[in-house]
């Protein structure tokens, strides 16, 4: 089968990268084999941010690719202008490539007088003049609804599930493990693609920021097991579920996430962890980490986002990638 970008595109399509991931863009880039345009994302001397796009897109169907990761503020910003300097360019269609969209996380009110700042951001993009949406693993599904234009949910688990096939040989020894109740849907998609077996970590959250394991559901003794999550950001939910599957005679445990935000002492935590493996996709670009661990491998999107502009750029179904 020929390469997404070995095929013609029923209309002109553009590919820009702002500041973010540049290596992820260009990563896709090669996928498609279209270059990327160019476009300059600039500061002026108080931090103010000034987008020029170097090429005529009028008439174009233009995908601009942005993570809104740290610094979060920063870099959504940059989308934002982004995408308003492509609205007055005149670009047929304006479709916001967010491999990581940054506070997906407040999703709902959690207390009083709290926001929703993930349909804050949402109505910021959909003002700016994006048309369409495209993110790879929201924190909650729900997010999707918070656009009133259509948006794109890609699920990492193709990715995932491949790169688990390589390492494990023997997928009848592993044990897909959910860290909290809320991602069993998300580690039971896994499991069932593997034909594995699937467990559930209990935990309470004493304060924000910080996990304790009260349970662990299945029986785990003698499995691989693989914990499977969106976002890791402290690390630290993932390092006391590693622990306590040890202590549940598990063979090893390692874990996959989507997105590696990996802040706060992060990397240093699972180096010191129990932790084999931490393995995270490129959705933000490794090279923003603070520190190197050895136990922290990274995997590529570039295809499974390339192959999902290429569907959108040629009117094509999107859900069929995961069938």
């Amino acid at each position: 089968m020929a390469a997404p970008g070995t095929r013609r595109a029923r209309f002109p399509m553009k590919l820009i990268a702002a500041n973010s991931n540049e290596t992820l863009a260009q990563a896709i880039a090669d996928h498609l084999d279209t270059p990327l345009a160019e476009a300059e994302f600039k500061r002026f001397k108080d931090n103010e941010i000034f987008v020029e796009i170097k090429e005529n897109v009028r008439g174009e169907d233009v995908f601009l690719i942005q993570s809104t990761s740290y610094p979060a503020n920063d870099h959504l910003m940059e989308l934002l202008i982004g995408i308003d300097a492509l609205r007055r360019a005149s670009a047929r269609r304006i479709t916001a490539v967010i491999p990581y969209y940054g506070y997906g996380r407040q999703d709902r009110k959690v207390g009083g007088r709290t926001p929703i700042s993930a349909k804050l951001v949402a109505n910021l993009i959909v003002t700016a003049g994006a048309d369409r949406v495209l993110t790879l693993e929201l924190h909650a599904g729900q997010i999707q609804g918070f656009f009133d234009i259509p948006t794109d949910n890609l699920f990492a688990t193709p990715v995932l599930e491949r790169d688990v096939r390589e390492a494990y040989k023997d997928v009848s020894k592993l044990m897909i493990v959910s860290p909290d109740v809320g991602g069993v849907v998300r580690a039971r998609a896994l499991a069932n693609r593997l034909g594995a077996d699937l467990a559930i970590v209990d935990k309470r959250r004493p304060k924000a920021g910080e996990s304790e394991v009260m349970n662990i559901i299945g029986d785990v003794s003698g499995r691989d097991c693989i914990l499977i999550d969106d976002i890791v950001d402290s690390a630290g939910t993932l390092c006391n579920a590693a622990e306590a599957l040890l202590k549940e005679k598990a063979t090893s445990v390692s874990a996959y996430v989507a997105h590696g935000v990996l802040s706060n002492g992060a990397i240093a935590r699972v180096e010191a962890s129990k932790l084999k493996e931490l393995v995270v996709t490129n959705s933000i670009d490794p090279a923003a980490l603070k520190g190197s661990s050895k136990k922290v491998r990274v995997v590529s999107v570039a295809a499974l986002m390339g192959d999902a502009i290429w569907r959108i750029a040629n009117e094509q179904s999107v859900s069929s990638l995961f069938e």
